[in-house]
């Protein structure tokens, strides 16, 4: 057995040697010539793909493969060893094969999808199915040109060929540093499956914590830039993701893809943007709070709270009557007269409002309309027998013209947002039936913000809805394909606004329901999304397998959600183990839990972990206890939403803000009844709290603790410190 290792790992380090040269080679080929910036358009073509080649062999020289896939196909004669990279590279002198295969090209798809077995495979390429035999499967690890490891996950020539997890285990033990990473070298079969659907299709995929989603969804826009690359571009898409900082997080994986200029922001950043809004939305810890108001204190959210009713159809729909019925009433009554003796009358008006103009949105039409009037204006005004008397005519119409327009509906999505929530009628006469079916709650908290102009990021989703029927949008605007991260706490008038916004219907919809912290205005299961869509238009996925956290962490978060959320979306770890999760009780004094947490953050932190979290319930306990923690000595951040950037190290944050990150190893504080109640949406906010900790997690806690912390299992939680 080790003969073979050592006549495996030799064979591989010729062949990367020589991969080496051969790229570098090329590199250096290219660089030697001269860059072209003339104006011939030929030669910017050229050139253009010339930059694009010497940035990939650049990218490709360091870390050329991560894997071999040794495949046959039926019509051919041998096996070929095929090398697969997060970018392909083909040979100098044109062969039959390529030095280096691109991860997304078709064969590749065997190195993910294959799960070992004596039966033939096959992969659909473009020229249809090809069916083959699969005869190694062999991943490396190559750092710096330096090949560090060498794994065979299945070995067709073996006595008992099977396909080991021990290479997804051993990277999965890598400590975590401030930046999301790839997973090319170990997708699964069921993420390249999610990786490679088509692309004008709405996916909807559950993941439990650690299920690498949104890795996945990454990837997948990777792969549909190389597989759809004449009918998508970058530019043209987009990722939703929860704050600033998740953006900062995940934005090394594309650029490490090979892949640059898509779009990141989150849905309140680019709303924002498009209604041009200049009053500052309610900060997000508040209105969850405000929002709860609204529950009684029961935190049973259900559709008459506010944040829910605001993202249902219901209001979609309401909204749609409100505009429609602007529509028929929104040109003024009466004749319009730009001086005595001239009359454009009201019917000639209607007419180019209700037929010319009626395939324009109604600002567009309003606009038509007139600048229709006022060419009729000038049309009559050459009909002026004097100057004196034009002169005069020109005057009266300016005033006349400006009066008449502002007889008009102010077609601004906030006027008629809060004309809507006022429920007064307007003098664009509005039916009162527009407004029946909003509840008494809602009616009276939007009433309450609107007349203090606060906006809450639930309003964003109307007011955008009312932009597009007054003004359409702009091929500028429009989108390729959308990812939308932590999809569970969007809601489906979100949903449904942005497929307005994208063609054919193209989705990434990524969450956990599990991790639903923000169900005031959320949804509650999948198919409130999925109903958005025709069923031909739209698929369902479930990622159940856990790679981030150890599987004693992983089981005890799987007790949180049995016992507190009562979910059956349980997750199932790789085998890989580690310490048990720790519950260490406080004294009973505020100095004895500072010193506690003191003590945890020390003993964890003089640990070879390059990232360390304290949680805490609200934002508030967060800013309390960094305050404190570096009045005694420690160098620890503070993530409280406002920064950009994820910085690693030793970090204190509130629970809600962690959604997303991971960290070596989590400290849970404060886990006890005076801050987490008995309810699902408590237990929730603990689950994504355990859940964050790849290596260890420890909670710290007060005396009396919720009942879906015990554990009923042997080895998965113990009390108290280490020894």
């Amino acid at each position: 057995m080790e003969e073979d290792f050592q006549s495996a790992y030799q064979e591989e380090e010729k062949r990367l040697n020589d991969s080496i040269s051969e790229i570098d080679l090329q590199l250096k080929r290219l660089q030697g010539i001269d860059v072209y910036t003339g104006h011939d358009f030929t030669e910017q073509v050229l050139e253009a793909a010339r930059e694009e080649k010497r940035i990939a062999l650049a990218k490709s020289v360091n870390e050329p493969y991560f894997g071999r896939l040794d495949f046959q196909a039926m019509q051919d004669h041998e096996r070929k060893p095929l090398y697969i990279g997060k970018i392909g590279v083909d040979q100098e002198v044109i062969t039959e094969q390529p030095l280096v295969i691109d991860w997304r090209a078709p064969v590749a798809s065997l190195f993910y999808s294959f799960t070992g077995g004596e039966e033939s495979t096959s992969y659909e390429a473009p020229e249809g199915w090809i069916e083959g035999l699969v005869f190694l499967k062999r991943n490396v690890v190559i750092r710096k040109q330096i090949l560090e490891r060498v794994a065979d996950t299945y070995n067709r020539e073996n006595e008992q060929p099977a396909v080991s997890d021990e290479f997804l285990v051993y990277r999965l033990g890598e400590n975590k540093d401030n930046r999301l990473r790839d997973i090319v070298s170990t997708i699964q079969a069921e993420q390249d499956q999610i990786i490679r659907a088509a692309k004008n299709t709405a996916l909807i995929i559950q993941g439990v914590a650690g299920s690498g989603k949104t890795t996945v969804a990454l990837h997948r826009l990777a792969f549909l830039l190389y597989q759809y690359k004449e009918q998508v571009t970058a530019e043209k898409m987009i990722i939703f993701a929860p704050n600033h900082m998740f953006l900062d997080y995940i934005s090394d994986v594309l650029p490490e893809l090979g892949v640059g200029d898509i779009q990141q922001s989150t849905f309140a950043d680019w709303a924002m943007d498009i209604l041009e809004l200049k009053v500052p939305l309610a900060d997000a810890a508040e209105t969850l709070h405000y929002w709860f108001e609204y529950s009684g204190g029961t935190r049973e959210l259900n559709d008459e709270v506010p944040g829910r009713f605001k993202g249902s159809l219901t209001l979609m729909k309401m909204i749609s009557n409100l505009i429609a019925s602007l529509e028929t009433t929104s040109v003024p009554e009466g004749d319009y007269s730009p001086w005595e003796g001239a009359v454009c009358s009201r019917d000639k008006i209607l007419y180019w409002y209700n037929e010319e103009y009626k395939p324009y949105p109604l600002a567009k039409r309003k606009e038509r309309v007139m600048a229709r009037i006022h060419r009729w204006m000038e049309m009559e005004l050459k009909k002026s027998p004097s100057e004196k008397v034009l002169k005069e005519r020109k005057k009266k119409a300016s005033l006349r013209e400006k009066s008449y327009s502002t007889k008009w509906p102010k077609y601004e999505p906030l006027i008629l947002y809060k004309q809507l929530f006022r429920a007064l009628k307007t003098s664009s006469k509005l039916s009162e039936e527009s407004l029946q079916g909003i509840p008494a709650s809602v009616l009276k908290s939007t009433q309450q913000d609107l007349k203090k102009d606060i906006i809450r990021e639930e309003d964003l989703s109307p007011l955008l809805y009312i932009h597009y029927l007054l003004h359409n949008i702009t091929s500028e605007q429009r989108f390729d394909h959308i990812v939308i991260d932590e999809a569970q706490d969007f809601s489906p008038f979100q949903v449904a606004v942005l497929d307005l916004f994208v063609r054919g219907h193209s989705f990434t919809i990524l969450g956990d329901l599990s991790q639903g912290i923000h169900a005031y205005r959320g949804v509650h299961e999948w198919e409130e999304m999925s109903s958005l869509f025709q069923p031909d238009h739209t698929a369902y996925f479930a990622l159940t397998r856990s790679y981030r956290s150890t599987m004693e962490i992983i089981q005890f978060a799987n007790g949180i959600l049995e016992k507190g959320v009562q979910s059956d979306l349980m997750a199932v770890p790789v085998f890989r183990s580690g310490d048990p999760v720790r519950l260490i009780p406080y004294g009973k004094s505020d100095e004895a839990r500072l010193s506690s947490l003191q003590e945890g953050l020390q003993r964890l932190s003089s640990k070879e972990y390059r990232t360390v979290a304290i949680l805490t319930r609200t934002l508030r306990e967060a800013r309390e206890l960094h305050e404190q923690l570096v009045g005694n000595g420690s160098d620890i951040h503070l993530i409280d939403g406002s920064k950009q950037a994820y910085q690693g190290g030793l970090s204190v944050l509130p629970v809600y803000l962690s959604k997303g990150l991971e960290f070596d190893a989590v400290i849970v504080a404060d886990a006890d009844l005076d801050h987490y109640g008995p309810q699902a949406w408590d237990a929730k906010l603990m689950y994504v709290g355990c859940t964050r900790a790849l290596h260890e997690l420890w909670i710290l806690h007060g005396e009396a603790t919720p009942d879906y912390l015990g554990s009923s299992e042997e080895d998965i939680a113990v009390q108290g410190w280490p020894e």
